[in-house]
């Protein structure tokens, strides 16, 4: 279907957003015609709004609009605890739970070869320099359970060996409410290799 012009380039640009195709960029792209022109206008400076004002939390690499992140600004969070994530996304996942106090290190992603990402494009060398000033001692390594995932948390597990810390994995098995006959073989070894007294 032919488009005028600034309607197709909103639609390919939307469809380049994360999870957004081409049926929803172009239903995203009609509602935004429809739209009154004030929630337009600021939908568009809160976009340029971000771009200008969040960048990388001087500490662990989260996002945020000062210096320091809240969560490495506050002092109950346990210093001597520190997960390790990917992204951000996963660090909200986590703090979600409000299970966990102590503080994060997001790493930027996670080694993957085939994509040329090496542990030099990740923030693994903040990592080891926060460990290396003792305050640490526990490293609680929060990676997907992919082979990316378990790659990165087996190259930090070694990396930080040398160090007094002890380095733990999250576990990984199967969800809450899930049924046994429909796990997969690799969730139920994960689920039982995972498992804790009760």
């Amino acid at each position: 279907m032919a488009f005028a012009l600034p309607l197709a380039r909103l639609i390919a640009e939307l469809a380049r957003l994360p999870g957004i195709g081409p049926k929803s960029a172009q239903r995203l792209a009609f509602h935004l015609l429809r739209a009154p022109e004030q929630e337009v206008q600021d939908l568009a400076a809160a976009i340029a709004e971000v771009q200008a004002k969040i960048s990388a939390c001087r500490l662990c690499h989260d996002f945020t609009d000062g210096e320091l992140c809240a969560i490495c600004e506050d002092p109950r969070r346990d210093a001597a605890l520190l997960c390790a994530v990917a992204e951000p996304t996963d660090l909200a996942a986590i703090e979600r739970t409000q299970e966990y106090r102590g503080r994060y290190h997001v790493l930027g992603g996670v080694i993957s070869p085939m994509d040329g990402i090496g542990p030099e494009a990740l923030n693994i060398r903040d990592l080891v320099a926060r460990v290396g000033k003792g305050e640490v001692q526990e490293v609680i390594l929060a990676t997907n359970p992919t082979v990316e995932g378990d790659t990165t948390a087996l190259y930090l597990a070694r990396l930080l060996e040398p160090f007094e810390v002890k380095v733990t994995k999250i576990a990984f098995g199967l969800p809450v409410g899930g049924d046994l006959d429909y796990a997969d073989q690799a969730t139920l070894i994960r689920a039982l290799d995972g498992r804790r007294e009760i």
